[in-house]
């Protein structure tokens, strides 16, 4: 097993094979340059869209492409998005916003099976431990400071002026995603979990009043980003199939869970992460703010609990697709719905976690 963007890489997964001679075929009539001997390996690891390394031969020599493909078999409704993922990347190549050259994006599922684009290989790093281990202190301020500074330049960019006007329907943000969520929660749904039924009814009505527009992530967290090879900074954001229109408090506050708790088994931020080089969590936001001309944040706990429920939704979603084998990672059999639900409803009536450095 190799490893590549610091994710090791190896056999396609038995769920996950296709026919790579006919994903050639293809590849000599939709990429410039292909001149053959592909090789296809699977990324390890994640639980949403499967990804492959594609190793080829082109006419200036050999290189690495990334394929992302939806899952096979019955997916949730409106999930695996890969069309989604193009067009937004597609679209903000020529901002601020760091992204991989994307090339091209089929939907017929006759080629492998289902729907996928090819993308540019990003050489890097991806830490999914928020502590950063490994990096020197000033490199963990640096990384920090290149995420909260990426996530600022995705809010300012004039979506409509990049042709994502029309990425999201009519509607309130925040009310669009609780019944996107919800419902997904509800095709995924295992077991009776009393803090979501809570949640589902009281979030609706903590909704905070004129909240800005812009474009959002969806699912902007370390795990999500390509750290440069040999410098601290980002040098791509990828996993854009929850991007949309609507609230970047929704975004920002889903980016400092890790002030909160562990994210994927990884270790949570705590006040002595301050001495390894990382800010607080109040310096980040202030720092946000000060990006994007913000003077105070409204319903801070509100957001917290929202992000927390989103994460619940999605996690559930994974753990009933670990219990019938669609997930090819190392992901264990364990709900962890319960517990990020039980967080969400605490910050909701708890007290105020705001404090702008």
């Amino acid at each position: 097993m190799g490893e590549s963007h610091g994710l090791p890489v190896g056999e396609i997964a038995p769920a996950h094979r296709f026919d790579i001679a006919r994903l050639g075929d293809y590849l000599v009539a939709h990429l410039p340059g292909y001149a053959g001997d592909l090789v296809v390996q699977q990324f390890q690891g994640g639980a949403s869209n499967p990804t492959f390394l594609l190793s080829a031969r082109m006419a200036h020599g050999m290189a690495k492409f990334v394929m992302r493909k939806k899952p096979p078999g019955p997916l949730l409704p409106s999930a695996h998005q890969v069309d989604r993922e193009f067009r937004i990347m597609q679209a903000l190549r020529d901002t601020p916003v760091p992204v991989p050259g994307v090339h091209f994006l089929c939907e017929d599922d006759s080629v492998i099976g289902t729907a996928f684009y090819v993308m540019d290989f990003v050489p890097g790093r991806i830490i999914f431990d928020a502590t950063l281990p490994g990096l020197a202190n000033e490199d963990r301020g640096a990384v920090y400071n290149s995420f909260g500074e990426t996530l600022a330049a995705l809010h300012q960019v004039d979506y409509a002026a990049v042709g994502l006007a029309g990425l999201a329907p009519q509607g309130d943000y925040i009310a669009r995603q609780l019944r996107r969520f919800i419902k997904q929660y509800r095709a995924a749904e295992t077991e009776t979990i009393a803090d979501m039924e809570i949640l589902i009814r009281e979030l609706p009505g903590c909704v905070p009043p004129d909240r800005r527009i812009a474009i959002v992530h969806g699912d902007f967290k370390l795990g999500n980003m390509v750290i440069h090879p040999s410098e601290p900074r980002l040098a791509a954001v990828l996993d854009w199939e929850l991007a949309t229109i609507g609230d970047p408090l929704a975004d920002l506050a889903f980016s400092v869970l890790p002030w909160h708790r562990g994210i994927g088994g990884k270790g949570a931020l705590t006040a002595d992460s301050v001495a390894t080089g990382i800010p607080t969590e109040s310096a980040y936001i202030g720092a946000y703010c000060r990006r994007t001309g913000r003077d105070h944040i409204d319903g801070w706990n509100f957001y917290l609990a929202f992000a927390l429920f989103r994460l619940a939704s999605i996690m559930q979603g994974v753990y009933r697709r670990v219990l019938s084998g669609t997930v090819a990672s190392d992901f264990e059999a364990v709900n962890t719905a319960p517990a990020l639900a039980a967080q969400g409803l605490a910050l909701l009536h708890g007290p105020s976690r705001i404090s702008l450095d």
